[in-house]
């Protein structure tokens, strides 16, 4: 630190220093008496006539001036909450707690179908909260009655206690243990609320559940959550969606895939199908000679882009079925077959369920 440093830079040094050595962040041994000579240190150098003092003679300078500072006339309370987040006492001003708060937010699940997630839907919510009591109206006190002064604290919401420490008398401030901190004492408290300012309800909300939502995702009412204190605004309510599944569709992005069965005649031959969709049936063309893990593309079918005009597509993915069961005829026919074909078996690198895993 240079000899003619500013009043900041001193401010910005001494908190520098005594976070270091603060004995609750220091366990060195001298890490006491180390924070000690800091704060003396800045008493001193903080204080223009005395700073002007020790420049000009030096540690004999302040002999004439009542020796080093007596620690009771000085609060450190600005730079400890700086620097630790907390006031002497581990308790901020009574303006910090009686400051406006913001209320706390509220989380529900939202349930729908599957339909429901893909082209959106109003819904209606009953969500319980608090909300300030009908009878006396969030004061707390039976009308008729209002709020007094807290006599432990004399209003001012906090209690003061002179404690020794090696830094000299300190004091600590903590919340006023009557009160909790408002100042004011209910006499005759509100026999809806018991005094609480707040009543337990159950209200309705109607959601607008946008098109091609997610399973997981978040929708946010802003303000609907639970309410501030001391003039604070409400917190939010956020309603996690839960996507119940569906009979035949899986969703995949924005893509929605079905699983089709068809026959051994259907793929080796090929043939014209009706399949389903989330918007009905539409026909698809099965060629000759498809084979088992074969995925066909129908366009403009699956989800809405969320953020995004458009949609995704269905992804259909084919299934050769082996019928386990032959009629006689079939059987004969099947024979007939086989000998056409052969006996000849080829190894296949990936199987049917390797291709099904690479898919999904």
């Amino acid at each position: 630190m240079q000899r003619g440093a500013s009043a900041d830079e001193l401010k910005s040094a001494f908190r520098s220093l005594a976070r270091q050595y603060h004995p609750d962040v220091n366990k060195a041994e001298d890490a006491e008496e180390r924070f000690k000579e800091i704060n003396e240190a800045y008493a001193v150098l903080s204080d223009p006539e005395k700073r002007a003092a020790y420049d000009r003679y030096g540690h004999a300078g302040l002999n004439g001036m009542g020796g080093m500072p007596d620690f009771s006339t000085m609060d450190f309370s600005d730079i400890f909450e700086e620097l630790f987040g907390f006031g002497m006492g581990g308790m901020g001003s009574r303006r910090a707690r009686n400051s406006p708060r913001r209320g706390a937010d509220l989380n529900y699940t939202l349930s729908l179908t599957f339909e429901e997630s893909v082209f959106g839907v109003e819904k209606e919510v009953e969500i319980t909260r608090d909300e300030a009591c009908s009878h006396c109206r969030g004061s707390g006190a039976e009308p008729g009655t209002s709020p007094q002064r807290c006599n432990t604290c004399g209003g001012r919401g906090e209690v003061r206690q002179v404690r020794q420490t090696i830094l000299g008398s300190m004091v600590q401030v903590t919340t006023c243990p009557t009160c909790n901190g408002s100042g004011e004492v209910i006499a005759t408290p509100c026999k809806t609320c018991r005094g609480r300012g707040l009543e337990r309800k159950t209200v309705k909300r109607t959601v607008n559940v946008p098109a091609g939502i997610d399973n997981g995702q978040q929708i946010r009412l802003a303000g609907e959550g639970q309410p501030g204190a001391f003039g604070g605004p409400n917190g939010n309510l956020y309603l996690e969606v839960q996507v119940k599944p569906h009979k035949f569709f899986h969703r995949k992005q924005d893509d929605i895939w079905l699983n089709l069965n068809i026959n051994v005649a259907q793929a080796a031959l090929g043939a014209d199908v009706e399949i389903p969709t989330i918007d009905g049936e539409v026909k698809l063309t099965i060629p000759p000679g498809t084979q088992p893990g074969k995925v066909f593309t129908v366009k403009g079918k699956g989800v809405p882009h969320l953020r995004s005009n458009g949609r995704g597509d269905q992804q259909v993915l084919v299934n050769v079925e082996v019928p386990s069961r032959l009629s006689p005829e079939q059987r004969k026919l099947f024979e007939q077959l086989a000998e056409t074909l052969g006996s000849e078996v080829k190894p296949e690198e990936k199987s049917f369920f390797d291709r099904l895993k690479e898919i999904f």
